[in-house]
């Protein structure tokens, strides 16, 4: 009987995960394996707590079905190598990732591996599309999202979604397994993962009850997804971020869902091929990751990091909504995508901060952090990437708040200075943050950071410099 080594990397899932039905087909032996190895040690502190909570939950259901997750910290090639003469394994099986460090670490592995004579074998498992399989006319790769959506939307997908493995072989003897307690992958967050804890929800179960959940509400999507104080949107990131729901099964539950062809289901679905062109515009240009897409960008005047970006991040601009969205980021690990669009151009333009700031600390603080959207997050909102926002669309925060919260119902949430009952949330933010921010829920609320005319004003007066 052959050995397979399965590694698991962001696909902690039974359901459509090709990888994992790939290393069960015929009669052998699957080992599942999860390295800490040196592209996780890169993730940022809540990223890296929720892929290590995604391999806990993952690892008991995979003893639910007689197998086992074996964990191994080190660098992937040295440490695979170990594991396959423990093992025996003559095979090794994992699903693509399209980011510049996951790319390098699996080139150089499979090259290896296969020198090795080892089977090595990655499968599309993270995305809807290969990146080489959708090409403009002229080939090359869509460069604007419409014409690429479009291009999608001809394939038609019509793929059903995988099902679970039958049954996982084990081996007679299992190899050594590190306890992912001992890992402590929540230590960067100190006390703020407790309560980013009470926020997330973890594991394969957890996000088909999201989907679940959403599905029967897709129809109103389009309008709800604006609105903060209220669950519009599918909270399916964090999941989709580690693969413990497919891209695929979320297009099928949505095609299939009784709002499936409203305006509110289109939307959504666009979400996914928004994802989608993320993965793709990432795997073809991986600079994209830290360098401005556009390269006229690089003579933008963006100060590097700073004492208002500071204030950004600690919600305390002054400016009721943005300081509200960069709590629930710290509190909960997510924030609502209409807010993302908002304190990003606020600092990107009224503070004239440099995005790679900006998309540094989300990295810091996202559990559904994801490279490419991030990135390609953060460079539409300043206007430096790939089919951006124009940089003269200037969020007004003031204006924001009075049309997607005019009770203010979500900012008083957040705010505990400001709100005549402080909420639970509120108090929370004060658990999570680091002591020596020196923020209580009695402090005074600060004056705003600047004034958003002018703010707006001199983004612009710079944006005109650069252009001439």
């Amino acid at each position: 009987m052959t050995t397979t080594l399965y590694w698991v990397r962001k696909d902690f899932r039974l359901s459509d995960n090709a990888a994992l039905l790939t290393a069960a087909d015929g009669d052998g032996v699957v080992i599942p394996v999860c390295l800490w190895d040196e592209v996780v040690e890169a993730y940022g502190a809540a990223p890296k707590w929720r892929w290590g909570e995604a391999a806990r939950v993952f690892a008991e259901t995979l003893e639910a079905k007689g197998s086992r997750l074996i964990f191994r910290r080190g660098n992937a090639l040295p440490t695979l190598r170990a594991l396959i003469e423990e093992t025996g394994a003559t095979r090794v099986v994992w699903g693509r990732q399209y980011d510049r460090a996951a790319k390098a670490r699996d080139t150089g592995v499979k090259a290896a591996l296969k020198q090795q004579g080892i089977d090595a074998v990655s499968v599309r498992n993270h995305l809807l599309f290969e990146p080489w399989d959708i090409e403009t006319k002229t080939g090359g790769p869509y460069r604007v999202y419409t014409p690429f959506k479009n291009a999608c939307l001809v394939r038609e997908i019509a793929e059903e979604s995988l099902p679970p493995p039958a049954t996982l072989s084990a081996p007679d003897t299992w190899p050594k397994s590190d306890a992912l307690a001992d890992w402590k992958l929540g230590a960067a967050m100190d006390r703020g993962a407790d309560v980013v804890a009470q926020y997330a929800a973890i594991g394969e179960e957890a996000a088909r009850g999201r989907l679940g959940a959403f599905v029967k509400k897709v129809a109103a999507y389009g309008e709800a997804r604006d609105r903060p104080a209220v669950v519009g949107t599918s909270r399916l990131s964090e999941n989709l971020a580690w693969g413990e729901i497919s891209p695929l099964t979320i297009w099928n539950a949505v095609r299939g869902s009784a709002g499936a062809g409203t305006d509110g289901a289109k939307v959504y679905l666009s979400e996914i091929l928004w994802r989608e062109f993320a993965y793709h515009l990432t795997h073809h240009y991986p600079d994209i990751a830290d360098a401005n897409w556009r390269d006229e960008w690089d003579a933008f005047p963006w100060r590097e990091d700073n004492d208002d970006a500071e204030r950004w991040r600690r919600g305390m601009t002054g400016i009721a909504f943005v300081d509200a969205a960069m709590r629930e980021l710290y509190t909960t690990g997510t924030m609502h995508n209409r807010l993302r669009m908002l304190t990003a151009s606020l600092l990107t333009k009224h503070l004239m901060t440099d995005w790679r700031v900006g998309e540094k600390w989300f990295s810091e603080c996202l559990i559904d952090w994801d490279p490419a959207s991030n990135a390609m997050g953060w460079q539409w909102a300043a206007g430096s990437g790939p089919d951006a926002s124009p940089f003269f669309r200037i969020f007004n925060p003031e204006t924001q708040q009075t049309k997607f919260d005019p009770k203010s119902e979500y900012t008083e949430n957040w705010i505990a200075e400001t709100a005549g009952t402080v909420s639970k949330d509120a108090r929370n933010f004060f658990d999570a943050i680091p002591r020596s921010w020196d923020m209580n829920a009695v402090q005074n609320y600060p004056k705003p950071i600047v004034e958003l005319k002018a703010g707006r004003e001199r983004a612009l007066a710079a944006y005109k410099d650069m252009r001439a």
